[in-house]
């Protein structure tokens, strides 16, 4: 990988001096040459309720980082807090373009959503890490088990930590005790079987906000044109794994967005979904809603395929630690 060139992207898809990088200035013309990676952690902490617990309906997401964040404050250093939660004051130089740096983890926790939980009964908490140092490990626990000994959820309602799992991309598990095992890899390459895939349908799981997209209105292009989609979706797997993982991507940003750009939205189905979330550190309210549904992309996507699939396990767009931007390829 040739690191010589610290650039980084601006907002017209060049590349910034004395700025972090995100990818390396190499022109590929082929692309199915390449070996680009994707690496994270996929961890499922498991609790028994002691009591009785209650996620809000569309807010369990809320519930689960609020107490995680507070908790984690409490428990952990306050290098390993800023770590996790304030980024851009632990690290170095910030990626142009964007005044706060993502976190480095995200939660799924979609099934909690509405749910009332009785005391015995057996539920679970998703999270993606991206960053790898064990110190954060340790600290993630701790504030884990000090989160079922406290109460979660509106009733603070306790739980016991029972199991930690870590889950590879094929749902495979191994029980996780102090440390988690090797990440799961996945590959941004595109795979030269699917050079002929000319129809993609992605199914946005969870409530999805893309900048530059808007909400839908309806019609055959109501659904977010596949170049603001797959821009943001490059972004924020190029960032994530220049700040937290193995170093720069060797791509070229321009060429993939210009080609990007040509493959279009043939058919959606989508619904607006209005959530909100009330911070309870300032008690504010802010919007945390987004489009559900599914859409239909036409065009040479073969090289687009990994990056879809990614998407599953980094969220795309707004508010990804919430859950938000669970986006899955349902064909091919």
């Amino acid at each position: 990988m040739d690191s010589r060139n610290p650039f980084l992207m601006s907002q017209s898809g060049n590349q910034e001096p004395n700025a972090l990088p995100l990818y390396n200035r190499r022109t590929f013309r082929n692309g199915f040459n390449r070996v680009n990676t994707f690496e994270f952690h996929r961890l499922r902490w498991h609790f028994h309720a002691l009591g009785r617990l209650s996620f809000p309906a569309g807010g369990s997401a809320n519930v689960v980082r609020g107490a995680f964040g507070l908790l984690l404050r409490q428990t952990a250093s306050s290098d390993v807090y800023a770590r996790l939660f304030e980024p851009s004051r632990a690290g170095g130089a910030s990626p142009s373009g964007f005044r706060d740096w993502p976190r480095p983890f995200l939660f799924r926790t979609a099934g909690l959503d509405g749910r009332e939980i009785s005391p015995g009964e057996a539920f679970h908490i998703e999270m993606h890490l991206f960053d790898s140092r064990p110190e954060l490990m340790a600290a993630i626990r701790a504030a884990f088990e000090q989160m079922g000994a406290t109460g979660i959820g509106p009733g603070r309602g306790r739980a016991a930590l029972a199991r930690i799992e870590q889950l590879d991309v094929d749902d495979s598990v191994r029980e996780v005790t102090a440390l988690a095992g090797p990440p799961s890899v996945v590959s941004l390459d595109p795979d030269s079987a699917e050079r002929a895939v000319r129809l993609v349908r992605l199914r946005f799981v969870t409530p999805t906000e893309l900048k530059g997209a808007g909400a839908p209105a309806g019609g055959t292009d109501a659904g977010p044109q596949f170049g603001v989609l797959f821009a943001r979706l490059r972004d924020r797997i190029s960032i994530l794994r220049a700040l937290y993982g193995t170093g720069p991507l060797d791509i070229d940003f321009r060429a993939l967005g210009e080609r990007s750009r040509a493959v279009e939205l043939v058919s959606s189905d989508l619904e607006w979904i209005a959530a909100r979330r009330r911070s309870s550190r300032t008690g504010q309210s802010h919007p945390l809603g987004g489009f559900t549904g599914e859409a239909e992309y036409a065009g040479d996507l073969a090289e687009f395929l990994p990056w879809l699939r990614a998407a599953r396990w980094t969220g795309v767009g707004r508010q990804t630690v919430w859950g938000k931007g669970d986006v899955r390829v349902e064909a091919p």
